[in-house]
């Protein structure tokens, strides 16, 4: 009897052991896992296509005249980015949008795809070098479906941006007309230059509701203390000649003298690598960042067309026409940098490191940012290990250069914080309990003193 039910076991084993061999053979050797692949997701491709960004606007607008637009391509690249990719990966609550990708769609060609797209209907004359470089990232992604349904959701991600961009104000011709007075902006020396891209004063946001949402109070008046206080700091400490300035705080000041926008860009691709951040990751801190400083600009614009204060150079130089007793003309007096065609409050530069670093803050769930940022006037890079000491170093550096008053680059600290908070209140949120996201925090990352 047990030697009978012992042959049956054995025949039963033979026989099932032959119907796994055939089944293998029919197959192949995937059949024990999934026959398809993973579709392709590589964050570098995110990168990858910033550098390009980066690269094809710098080629599209005037390196001669510095002006926050460059701030706003980044964010319409980075939001339609992200769109394509956490369209389909899930993870984050898409940019004013509802639509979903499939499951098995690359993210990688959904990316390579939206910022393709968008690049190339903004900026048409580049379009041989953003041609040439999409071909080379699709190569890099493997044939079949999972591609082709991402490129098409690529697709779908950038009209939808392009979309919802088409009527923004975008070069608007807004014109400056207050007249010169104690106090009001006027074209400054040595180029005279008028008052570059107004239409950024009144361009529809990406996040807030008006350009004018956070617009801080007015500048101090001209008699008071406050006012008297700035004008003879960045005479002393922004002078070209004769400043008692130390080296380190000579070095800030054109540490910071170039292209922000790039210098964020750099600092956005290096942290995301070493800190190996996914792709749905990687899109979001791209876009978080530059959408709330593309609002930083607008918001800085708007106060610049509404104030219209005069500059240092201006006022330093008319300083007997402010009927304030405590500041004293001189009419040869030339700050470190040249001054930027746009007037003084607020600080534009101030303004979008106050956004990133308040949003970066929410984003990362701490003030501990970890950022390296280059400058290719220094040829230098200096590590930020938190929010406060970059912006800290900002709001001196302005000064420093002779270019803003402390009170303009405080107050546009300020707004960029309530920008970056605003941010990550009501856009850029998880979906899921997988991917926590920590309050941005209470305490905002700019100092509390000054006009705002």
């Amino acid at each position: 009897m047990a030697t009978s039910r012992s042959s049956r076991r054995t025949a039963i084993g033979a026989v099932a052991s032959l119907l796994l061999l055939a089944i293998t053979a029919v197959a192949g050797p995937a059949a024990t896992a999934d026959s398809h692949p993973p579709p392709s997701a590589d964050p570098a491709a995110i990168r990858d296509w910033n550098v390009i960004a980066t690269d094809t606007i710098s080629a599209n607008l005037s390196p001669t005249r510095p002006s926050g637009q460059v701030v706003i391509w980044h964010g319409f690249v980075s939001a339609a980015v992200y769109n394509a990719v956490v369209g389909i990966k899930g993870h984050y609550a898409p940019y004013k949008w509802r639509a979903r990708g499939p499951s098995t769609a690359s993210p990688e060609a959904a990316a390579v795809t939206a910022a393709h797209r968008v690049l190339l209907t903004y900026f048409p004359a580049s379009q041989a070098p953003l041609d040439a470089a999409y071909a080379d990232s699709l190569a890099k992604i493997p044939d079949g479906n999972a591609k082709r349904q991402g490129v098409a959701f690529g697709e779908r991600a950038a009209d939808h941006l392009i979309e919802l961009r088409e009527g923004d104000g975008r070069f608007a011709p807004v014109e400056f007309t207050a007249a010169p007075a104690p106090g009001v902006w006027r074209p400054t020396p040595p180029a005279h230059l008028p008052f570059i891209d107004t239409w950024l004063g009144t361009l529809r946001p990406l996040l807030l509701t008006s350009p004018a949402q956070f617009r801080p109070v007015e500048p101090p008046a001209l008699s008071s203390a406050r006012y008297a206080q700035d004008v003879n700091e960045v005479k002393v400490m922004g002078t070209k000649t004769g400043s008692p300035r130390t080296a380190h705080q000579t070095e800030t000041a054109l540490f910071f003298g170039g292209n922000l926008a790039v210098q964020l860009q750099t600092a956005f691709r290096d942290y995301t690598a070493r800190h190996h951040l996914d792709i749905a990751d990687t899109a979001r801190m791209f876009a978080a960042a530059n959408a709330s400083a593309t609002d930083a600009v607008i918001t800085a614009w708007d106060a610049k067309l509404h104030y219209g204060f005069w500059r240092p150079i201006t006022a330093i130089q008319l300083a007997d026409t402010d009927d304030n007793p405590a500041t004293e003309a001189d009419p040869q007096w030339q700050p470190l940098l040249i001054t930027p065609p746009h007037p003084d409050y607020i600080s534009g530069h101030a303004a979008v490191t106050g956004a990133v670093t308040q949003t970066l803050t929410g984003v990362l769930g701490t003030t501990h940012l970890d950022l390296n940022i280059p400058s290719e006037v220094t040829g230098t890079t200096r590590h930020y290990e938190y929010a406060d000491q970059f912006n800290e170093d900002m709001i001196n550096a302005r000064v420093w250069a002779g270019i803003h008053f402390r009170t303009a680059d405080i107050a546009g600290c300020q707004a960029g914080n309530r920008i970056g908070g605003w941010t990550l209140t009501h856009y850029f949120q998880p979906l899921r309990p997988t991917h926590p996201q920590a309050s941005p925090p209470a305490q905002p990352t700019c100092p509390h003193d000054g006009a705002s």
